[in-house]
């Protein structure tokens, strides 16, 4: 068995291991936080569970960290509230990012982690098998229940030889990207092996596992090895370490094999992840903003490098360059090694311990300016500024160009840094409170301040089915077109009524209100609907205003899981070809939708072309229920 077969088989609850078919897994731990974990928390409330199940529950104050008004701070207050009554640990604002926090703190080789985030998949750096999903899918696993999926396909990354000096894991990842592009590894599992393996270290392994959700994989995964267990006796956890290693005849659905000795530094150029071109044929291009951090790039080891490359040295007064530490660990060993006062004297702004710009917190770039990050995605908008230009490339190459004032190969630099970690990180928990011990919770009471609305439930599927096509788009429709990021936007996450007006607001600004005036409505889109985030608002909110499915060529998986969380059909089209026949404003029906079952073919009439075309609604027997229910919450209400 290769290494995900083997997690997969260890907490299979249900179902059979046939690629395509739908497992149930049992999982150990769970994650989400302030932008995801407030819909979570009002879900695992409404579904009736006392307390808890999971080996260890997480909520983590990392996203919706600019308190400009009420909002944010009454977000808080009320998941430190939840954490404590329902038994999850809460780490404060200022404690880091979830991800290179739990990388750090909680992740364990050969567990199964389910995060409201789609990042989550940071977590297979260590062999875990980490997995993102929904806020209502992980408030479920909080609960004890199975989370379900399609039982992946295994595709085998073989990484051989030895990157050059100057090369790094982010151009493996996007080497990988520009290969699979964002919508290549959709339905499959990336699992890395070969002896290339040898040199990586977690925290370069963590920038891989996390960028893997940009090809659509479910998830990545890297053995637990010699590497794994130093990682974690610096981090004073050895006791977590497990050996796990495919056997030696694992068998995998496909192979790709990456010579690190030929990759060179690379950049994603706008406006997508897969836009991959060696850094060398951008050079030259003037830059306006440098910004080195996210959950990608920011741990000790990224962040070290480039307070070497800029140590002694000052940035031109043309570019702002930006530091966010991944996590509290991180800023502190930094101040203790003198990093940090070398980025300081060259001209850094240091930011909060954060995710901040990396979805729109704070430093959006000028108009039209040319901003080079080390985060995860360079979506139109995402940033802040709607026509700005997005590159994602490594620390060093985002050092060096932030010294030359224009994209710049790190390779001209001369001589290579390399950076000793340290034997034991400096360890410290504080700001990672526990939750009330089971005998006190029930006297914990929920803060709830007026950004905390009340749930909204939905009715269960008509019979029939009538509706305008709101909005008719082409392929790769990502969750931020449905649901922008961006400070103002995030602070509603709690708010379904406040935020709903924002939905395709970056497509029609007037979207909001047609659906509202429709009444019932439909959307249609190509290949690869929903790419980007786990962001479960963006099938929440548009149901709020009347949407009631959505007709692709093919669905991201887990905005399809999303959709069918809030009784939102996800049907495909049977012949792709029929897509470009329907026109926004057209009406459409569909009937018999009571005895609507997994894996039917439906006839869709144009009642405004006198036409017909046929879906498939690709879901289980389950999903199938669901959708037919109203959604999860309609169901479990229904008994």
């Amino acid at each position: 068995m290769n290494i995900a077969e083997k997690i997969i088989k260890a907490h299979l609850v249900d179902g059979r291991m046939t690629p395509g078919l739908e497992i149930g897994l049992r999982i150990d731990q769970t994650l989400v936080h302030d932008a995801t974990g407030q819909m979570a928390m009002l879900q695992f409330e409404a579904l009736g569970f006392p307390r808890v199940a999971a080996k260890r529950s997480l909520i983590y104050t990392d996203h919706n960290i600019l308190q400009v008004g009420f909002e944010n701070a009454d977000d808080h207050a009320f998941l430190a509230s939840a954490a404590r009554k329902f038994g999850l640990y809460y780490s404060k604002t200022g404690n880091g990012i979830c991800h290179q926090v739990n990388l750090e703190r909680f992740s364990v080789p050969g567990q199964t982690l389910l995060g409201a985030d789609s990042h989550s998949t940071t977590g297979g750096a260590v062999g875990e098998l980490a997995i993102g999903a929904g806020g209502l899918d992980v408030a479920v696993a909080m609960g004890g229940r199975p989370f379900y999926l399609p039982m992946p396909e295994i595709m085998k990354i073989e990484l051989t030889g030895q990157l050059p000096p100057w090369t790094r894991a982010k151009d493996v990842a996007l080497e990988i990207l520009r290969r699979l592009t964002v919508s290549g590894g959709r339905g499959r599992l990336l699992e890395f092996a070969g002896e290339g393996l040898r040199q990586l270290t977690v925290t370069e392994r963590a920038t891989v596992a996390n960028m893997s959700i940009e090809t659509g994989a479910i998830t990545a995964v890297f053995p637990s090895d010699e590497q794994t267990l130093a990682f974690l006796r610096r981090q004073g956890r050895e006791a977590d370490y497990r050996p796990l290693q495919a056997d030696a005849d694992a068998q995998y659905r496909e192979t790709v094999s990456i010579d690190l000795a030929a990759l060179e530094p690379l950049a994603a150029a706008p406006h997508s992840p897969d836009n991959v071109r060696p850094v060398r044929e951008l050079a030259g291009a003037k830059v306006d903003q440098v910004a080195i951090g996210s959950c990608t790039n920011s741990s000790l080891e990224d962040l070290m490098t480039a307070a070497a490359i800029l140590k002694g040295r000052k940035i031109p007064a043309q570019v702002s360059l930006i530091i966010a530490p991944g996590s509290r660990q991180v800023f502190q060993e930094l101040a203790n090694r003198g990093a940090l006062a070398d980025l300081i004297a060259a001209g850094a702004r240091i930011m909060e311990v954060a995710c901040g710009f990396c979805n729109g917190v704070g430093q959006a770039p000028q108009s039209e300016g040319l901003s080079l990050r080390t985060s995860n995605r360079n979506f139109p908008g995402r940033s802040g500024t709607k026509n700005a230009r997005l590159y994602l490339v490594s620390p060093e190459t985002a050092a060096a160009s932030a010294l030359a004032g224009v994209i710049t190969d790190p390779r001209e630099l001369g001589q290579a840094i390399s950076i000793v970690p340290p034997e034991q990180f400096v360890l410290d928990d504080s700001l990672i409170v526990p939750p009330a011990p089971e005998a006190e919770a029930a006297g914990v009471e929920i803060v709830r301040g007026p950004n905390i609305a009340p749930l909204p439930f939905f009715e269960a599927l008509p019979d029939q089915l009538e509706g305008e096509v709101m909005l008719a788009l082409g392929d790769n429709v990502t969750t931020d077109d449905i649901l922008p990021a961006g400070a103002h936007i995030l602070a509603l996450r709690a708010n379904i009524p406040a935020i709903s007006r924002y939905i395709f607001s970056n497509i029609d600004p007037d979207y909001h209100r047609r659906q509202k005036a429709a009444g019932a409505g439909l959307v249609v889109g190509g290949r690869n609907y929903g790419q980007g985030s786990s962001r479960e608002h963006a099938a929440l909110a548009p149901r709020y205003l009347g949407l009631k499915g959505v007709i692709a060529e093919s669905f991201a998986r887990i905005h399809k899981a999303n959709l069918v969380n809030f009784g939102l059909l996800p049907l495909d089209f049977v012949r792709p070809a029929d897509r470009a026949s329907i026109r926004a404003g057209d009406r459409l029906k569909l009937d018999n939708l009571k005895s609507l079952k997994g894996g039917q073919t439906l006839t869709v009439k144009n009642l405004s072309q006198g036409s017909e075309f046929e879906v498939k609604l690709d879901v289980s027997e389950r999903q199938a229920a669901i959708l037919k229910a109203g959604g999860l919450l309609a169901q479990a209400r229904q008994g």
